[in-house]
């Protein structure tokens, strides 16, 4: 059973939503971070990234920049910015990017949970991205920024969310900068919200999409907490941390691409030579997006090509295996090009499928040599490799839209 259940949101006034929401902390560098909050004061990338308020030659990671993101959240609440409800309450997010629509239920999921394996895993973390976040959330005494959880649809939980929607008003409704629509309403009928705890409770299991390092600093924070009150009780707010939960039907992976800097000593006679072993190789006319499974586009020397991959390359009852981002790295960048570890080699690079395919194309001509183009991981992929208990590849996976930071914050302490 999962455990999911109301708490008291931290949220802007409705009128300055627009400000201070921000896009998560991971997808921009200090720089980028600082360029995006300029100008606005209310930018709650002063809390998730506020690296970029302390002089330059301090490390991001120093413990100056973690009490800075605790000073600017103390100054929005104190100055009304961000206002706490009174009492605990389930929420609705609804995204809308391009006439798709994704909807979930924000609340608090548990991190016995999680160390349980009632919320599944598909990645491995890095300690310092871990830490950083361990360090954010600690100083700040609050989840300050959400975990991406999916679930296998459950009709009964879509009717009620749906009801609510078309009855009641959205607290927010507004269009980011990067054309994304974001709209949340208040689940505060305590009825509601005991409900849709009981009927996550009749669900066998969680699955992190996005947020494997916000997920395991929560616990990690919680289990601090805990070490520092050994009387606890288990219903204190840091034995859970906060979570938008949407139904798997609603979820789109986008592509996630590859680009590589050489050859890896081969001519390009020797390379094509050596993919030919394991890939038919098609030259085509235009930028090349795979449309099915084993079907991979190769952009190099100003040429695309389709590469679709021989009979038998993958151990198709494998479900980490048969996945196109093992296939292309266990037959072609690691005994090719020599890209034995993708976490640390820094000859590989990797492309999100929002910036469309021709970005793959600007770095070729910059600064890399070849490019590959991925038919996206899907839905299915991911769950049935949490399930067998495995781990993707990294940059499996590439989730649109983004869930905003600074809508909702998740106190740590009642």
């Amino acid at each position: 059973m999962a455990i999911v259940r109301g708490f008291k949101g931290l949220r802007p006034k409705e009128d300055l939503v627009e400000k201070v929401a921000s896009l998560p902390y991971d997808v921009m560098n200090r720089e980028e971070a600082k360029e995006m909050a300029k100008g606005n004061d209310l930018s709650f990338l002063h809390v998730v990234r506020s690296e970029m308020d302390v002089p330059a030659e301090v490390s991001p990671y120093d413990e100056s920049v973690y009490k800075m993101a605790r000073t600017n959240l103390d100054k929005f609440q104190e100055e009304g910015t961000l206002i706490q409800d009174e009492k605990p309450k389930l929420y609705i997010y609804r995204q809308l990017m391009n006439g798709r629509v994704q909807t979930g239920i924000v609340g608090c999921t548990s991190i016995d949970d999680y160390m349980n394996d009632i919320i599944k895993k598909h990645e491995f973390t890095r300690p310092q991205k871990e830490q950083d976040r361990i360090n954010n959330f600690d100083h700040c005494d609050a989840n300050t920024a959400p975990i991406f959880l999916t679930y296998r649809k459950n009709d009964t939980i879509n009717a009620i969310v749906n009801d609510w929607i078309k009855f009641h008003m959205p607290v927010y409704n507004f269009v980011s900068e990067d054309d994304i629509t974001h709209i949340v309403w208040v689940i505060d009928a305590d009825d509601v919200v005991a409900r849709l705890t009981d009927l996550f409770a009749g669900i066998d299991y969680l699955y992190i999409a996005d947020g494997h390092h916000r997920s395991a600093s929560s616990v990690n924070v919680g289990n601090k907490r805990r070490e520092a009150n050994p009387n606890y009780t288990g219903d204190e707010e840091f034995n859970f941390f906060m979570s938008v939960i949407f139904p798997d039907e609603d979820l789109f992976i986008m592509d996630y691409n590859r680009v590589v800097a050489d050859l890896n000593g081969n001519t390009t006679e020797e390379f094509f030579k050596k993919v030919e072993e394991k890939f038919t190789i098609t030259e085509v006319n235009e930028i090349y997006r795979p449309m099915s499974k084993k079907h991979f586009g190769m952009f190099i020397e100003g040429k695309w090509y389709e590469l679709k991959a021989h009979d038998g390359i993958c151990d198709e009852n494998d479900p980490v295996d048969r996945l196109d981002v093992s296939i292309l790295q266990k037959n072609l960048l690691d005994p090719i090009l020599g890209i034995d570890n993708p976490r640390t080699n820094t000859r590989i690079d990797f492309v999100g499928g929002i910036r469309g395919l021709e970005a793959l194309e600007t770095r070729v001509n910059t600064d890399m040599k070849v490019a590959f183009s991925m038919f996206p991981t899907t839905m299915d992929d991911l769950l049935s490799i949490a399930d067998a208990g495995e781990v993707m590849p990294p940059k499996s996976t590439w989730f649109e839209p983004k869930l905003r930071s600074g809508i909702l914050t998740h106190k740590l302490s009642d």
